[in-house]
């Protein structure tokens, strides 16, 4: 049986403190001998600590935060005195190292959230009951002129048409008219509703004109925690459009949501069931 302990000194020239660690060799229970035998087995210098007559106190601890000269990830050293008594001097040496070792973190690629990506489409149908889109004409110009608002709700459909699921619902600040193009471009921020299952929320810009991204800035429910991407098609503005949303972080899509969808086209019609909000023509709770 061996105890490690080690001395501590200043050097008054290096200006760093030594340690000196030892072995102390217990004897066996059947041997006699009653001497202490002390064998050094190694050294370490901290440099560049400023000597403090408090720097070892009994029952004390040191600690120590890894850095890069130790591959552990904590030291620490406890101090307590032991008394060595011989023929003519005794010993008052401490400072008893002992080393704590952690389980490893997990790499940053170990928890990354899964990238895999889904796709879900959906219909934003305008059916003229909602008297919606209204326009807030803050620019006071007779056309439309950046600053002007559109709030905005419209009704939501799943890709193959079969299904209400909820609303559409945002505002639209606008930024540019494009008198070129025949359309204008917006910065939107809204909210596609479906249901028990969830929203999600989107950003970026909308363009009258030709398809545009935009992001994908969270959701809730199954959508809980959801990042990426929305295209926005164009099909009759602001009447019919198309969205083929590409989705991260969150768990397999419901099948009810991932119906074929119907090739977008002016001429799109939902389901009577679904129109119509008859039990099997919606999501549970559909957002109306």
């Amino acid at each position: 049986m061996f105890t490690i302990y080690s001395f501590a000194s200043q050097s008054p020239t290096a200006g760093f403190l030594h340690f000196q660690s030892y072995i102390k060799l217990l004897p066996h229970p059947s041997s006699m001998a009653t001497a202490t035998s002390l064998k050094p087995i190694s050294s370490l210098k901290f440099s560049n600590l400023k000597s403090n007559s408090s720097f070892f106190q009994p029952q004390t601890q040191l600690g120590f935060a890894r850095s890069q000269d130790f591959s552990i990830q904590k030291l620490k050293l406890s101090t307590s005195h032991h008394h060595f008594s011989s023929r003519k001097s005794s010993w008052s040496i401490g400072t008893k190292a002992s080393f704590s070792f952690f389980k490893k973190p997990k790499s940053s690629s170990e928890s990354r959230e899964p990238t895999k990506v889904q796709e879900l489409n959906v219909y934003e149908i305008n059916e003229r009951d909602k008297d919606s889109p209204a326009v807030l004409k803050l620019s006071k110009k007779q056309e439309l002129s950046l600053g002007d608002l559109v709030p905005f709700t419209n009704k939501l459909y799943t890709g193959d048409l079969k299904k209400r699921l909820g609303i559409t619902a945002g505002l639209c600040v606008l930024i540019q008219h494009v008198p070129e193009k025949k359309g204008d471009r917006y910065e939107a921020t809204y909210s596609f509703y479906f249901g028990e299952y969830g929203h999600i929320s989107v950003q970026g810009a909308y363009l009258t004109y030709e398809d545009t991204y935009l992001a994908v800035t969270g959701g809730s429910g199954i959508f809980e925690g959801v990042y990426g991407q929305v295209k926005l098609k164009q099909i009759v503005f602001p009447f019919k459009l198309f969205y083929t949303f590409y989705l991260k972080g969150i768990p397999d899509l419901p099948c009810e949501l991932l119906g074929k969808p119907v090739i977008p086209s002016p001429n799109v019609e939902p389901a009577p069931a679904a129109k119509a909000t008859l039990p099997s023509g919606t999501v549970l709770h559909f957002t109306n």
